[in-house]
């Protein structure tokens, strides 16, 4: 089934005439009669009577009209679609991040992209560092944003943005909130929060451990959300990286002498042909200042 066959059959079901409907779709009137029967024969069944003055529908013609139609104009939909993507009069983002990585640091970049395009579609999925590895792999995702991804694949391009520390985030009224300094002897007393879903979790409770931290008896969280909650009941308290965002009713300070730092990076896939949004997303995050933001 041809789609001209289809428009030709549309055309002369609105008209009932196959001279006008001819003149209508810009065709001879053979050719237009050459195709509706071309049709009818895959279908298996006329489509029209061919009556004087005018042409009349079938039953099979009237059962076969609203599935045509659709057909139609979802063929024609799918063209403005596919013309409008290649025109830049839409675009589509899809980028996978680890949950770790606050979204806020998008933003701006993302209100500039919005200005070059028309109309634009995101897309964000969320994953740990493994399964953002796989967005990527399986083309789910053009670009991903982590602090790591644990995927020693050949075809992943990697382009760091910032690196960053980790704050220690208290309640207003803990017995640390407001300190102009934290030892890390400070935190002995302390029941700790641990961010499992954070790629440097291992490595923030390895270098507590190293000083003497029991982080055995703390408490493991596995979103940002719960996270807050539990530092706002002051049931524990967290480490967090500098860019994360926490309520003004917490509190965040520096430790001294903890070691902990992480690097956020882009990632793509190396040969792979992007989007023109991913492109110009690409660009806009490799080139900004990240100084500000990472402290």
């Amino acid at each position: 089934m041809e789609m001209h066959q289809v428009r030709y059959f549309l055309a002369v079901a609105q008209l009932l005439n196959f001279t006008r409907a001819a003149e209508e779709c810009n065709v001879t009137q053979p050719s237009l009669t050459r195709a509706i029967k071309q049709l009818e024969a895959e279908l298996g069944g006329d489509l029209f009577r061919r009556e004087r003055p005018a042409a009349q529908l079938t039953e099979l013609g009237q059962r076969m009209h609203p599935l045509l139609k659709q057909c139609y104009e979802a063929a024609a939909g799918a063209r403005t679609l596919a013309s409008s993507f290649k025109s830049g009069d839409i675009g589509a983002l899809r980028i996978a991040l680890t949950h770790s990585i606050d979204l806020a640091l998008l933003i701006p970049h993302l209100n500039e992209i919005r200005r070059q395009f028309n109309r634009l579609e995101f897309r964000f999925l969320r994953g740990s560092r493994r399964e953002v590895a796989e967005f990527l792999k399986k083309g789910e995702a053009e670009l991903g944003i982590a602090a790591e991804i644990d995927e020693a694949w050949e075809r992943l391009d990697v382009w760091p943005l910032f690196t960053e520390g980790f704050d220690l985030v208290v309640s207003d009224g803990h017995r640390l909130a407001g300190r102009s300094s934290i030892e890390l002897d400070d935190l002995r007393a302390e029941q700790l929060l641990s961010r499992t879903f954070c790629e440097h979790f291992g490595r923030i409770t390895a270098s507590l451990r190293e000083h003497g931290i029991d982080v055995a008896r703390g408490h493991e969280v596995s979103s940002e959300h719960d996270l807050i909650e539990l530092v706002e009941a002051d049931i524990g308290i967290a480490m967090v990286p500098h860019t994360s965002p926490v309520p003004a009713r917490l509190t965040r300070a520096a430790v001294t002498g903890l070691d902990a730092r992480r690097t956020v990076s882009l990632y793509g896939v190396a040969g792979r042909q992007r989007t023109a949004v991913a492109n110009a997303v690409m660009r806009m995050l490799r080139g900004a200042d990240w100084r500000e933001i990472a402290g």
